[in-house]
């Protein structure tokens, strides 16, 4: 075997590994958080409506057994946001608009459409989770 081929071989069995990696702790990873979901905030439903009225306009692109999307995820549920989930890993259209929104396909992202209907994308969960906590829960 000359040396392509070895790099070739290598690759390939790196990638066999991570990907069994992945499909053995990833149901164990997604098992741990639901048994495991915070409760949520309750509110008068005056305010839960105001708060959907700020959401509404927001999206979190994620991977379902992403850690960092699994904290964001989790965030929103104990501060009893509602804001739409998309799964970027295996639905291509949402894929799609992450990466020609966005630029990139990097996990979590919170898309954010302001008043004036101007888009922005927020990635790095710790941001998301301060910026929830600072412009939509406060």
């Amino acid at each position: 075997m000359n040396y392509q081929e070895q790099s070739t071989h290598m690759k390939w069995l790196i990638r066999t590994f991570f990907k069994t990696i992945r499909a053995i702790v990833g149901p164990i990873i997604l098992f741990l958080d639901w048994i495991t979901t915070p409760r949520g905030v309750k509110r008068p439903a005056n305010e839960q409506q105001k708060l959907d009225h700020v959401t509404a306009n927001m999206a979190l692109y994620q991977f379902k057994t992403c850690p960092f999307c699994i904290k964001v995820r989790r965030h929103i549920k104990r501060l009893s946001l509602n804001i739409d989930v998309h799964d970027a890993q295996n639905d291509a259209t949402n894929r799609s608009e992450l990466l020609n929104g966005g630029g990139q396909i990097k996990v979590p992202c919170l898309r954010i459409v302001d008043e004036k209907g101007h888009v922005s994308w927020m990635y790095e969960s710790s941001e998301i989770v301060k910026y929830l906590d600072r412009h939509v829960a406060a």
